[in-house]
């Protein structure tokens, strides 16, 4: 099959309604669009490479899935509107039951987030997955990190720590029960972008980002760009429910603290924004919790009551 004969079969497709379409799509040497006025154009890439990002085994549904889904978080994280995304991939050979699964786990999740494929590149080589994806965000409103102030609070959407719990399970390094097994797994492969909660943040949040390589790790970006420190109390995050198995008070902290790849968001907001952000969750029937403070010394601290929690590693390191 020719390049164009497969973007043609797989990532071309009439726009569904509801989605913006771009001016000029697919099929031409670059794509056009169109920005609202009075709006700001919000852009973000992220890569995902088998082995890497994804076991070679992995559903390639969830895989197409997930390849958006990080991307829209990150529009999430900004307060912006997804919009637009174009999809560069390498194949290491041309496999049509991969392919229409790997596309329709892409559009499911381009669907649900009213996301265009507006155009890419496809080559042969290792499997590796590249979006560029483009969001709308008014002038002036964008959530960046380099905005958090001293006194704030720091909320977590959802519940951290279960994508790790099942990537420690998948590398034989916990033993857990098939159930909770099961209802990890949505967490790691069908991650759900916190869009409608970025969007509402736009007039609460002072600093906002998506957690992909760990909570403490992510924090402390927000941290480093607005020169504040935190403290975080243990006894205020949420951690994953288990049904069936039992886990030690230091593996729990590690996946919840420092495990990533759930994509929910982070972010800080006044004191004053507590009982707003309370009905916020309700709304969104989205669990918001408030897990520390934003402090005008550096420095980042988890406490669990009178002893700090030390840990070698605050998340995911990519050239470790």
């Amino acid at each position: 099959m020719a390049e164009f004969d497969l973007i043609a079969q797989y990532f071309t497709r009439p726009g569904p309604a509801g989605l913006s379409t771009a001016d000029l799509g697919v099929g031409d040497d670059a794509a056009l669009i169109s920005v609202t006025p009075g709006h700001q154009l919000a852009i973000s890439a992220d890569m995902s490479v088998s082995g890497t990002h994804f076991f070679a085994d992995a559903d390639p549904y969830a895989i197409g899935w997930k390849a958006m889904a990080v991307n829209v978080s990150d529009m999430a994280a900004m307060g912006a509107n997804p919009k637009w995304a174009t999809l560069s991939i390498a194949l290491p050979e041309i496999d049509a039951g991969w392919l229409s699964a790997f596309s329709q786990g892409l559009f499911a999740c381009a669907d649900t987030y009213a996301v265009s494929l507006i155009g890419g590149d496809t080559t042969r080589g290792p499997l590796n997955i590249s979006i560029n994806i483009f969001g709308e965000v008014p002038v002036g409103k964008a959530i960046r990190r380099d905005r958090a102030q001293a006194g704030d609070d720091i909320w977590v959407s959802g519940t951290p720590g279960k994508a790790a719990l099942w990537l420690q399970q998948r590398l034989g390094r916990l033993d857990l029960h098939a159930e909770d097994v099961a209802d990890l797994a949505p967490a790691m492969h069908l991650p759900q972008p916190r869009v409608a909660l970025g969007l509402a943040l736009q007039e609460i949040a002072h600093a906002a980002l998506d957690i992909s390589d760990g909570l403490l790790a992510d924090l402390s970006h927000i941290l480093q760009a607005s020169a504040k420190g935190a403290s975080l109390d243990w006894a205020l995050l949420p951690r994953p429910e288990l049904r069936h198995s039992r886990l030690p008070d230091s593996v729990m902290q590690q996946a919840v603290l420092t495990g990533g790849d759930d994509y929910e968001l982070c972010f800080t907001a006044a004191p004053q924004r507590r009982e707003q952000l309370l009905a916020l969750a309700r709304t969104l029937a989205l669990p918001l919790s408030r897990i520390g403070s934003v402090t005008q010394a550096p420095g980042l601290t988890v406490r669990n009551g009178e002893t700090t929690i030390e840990l070698s590693q605050k998340g995911y390191v990519h050239f470790d």
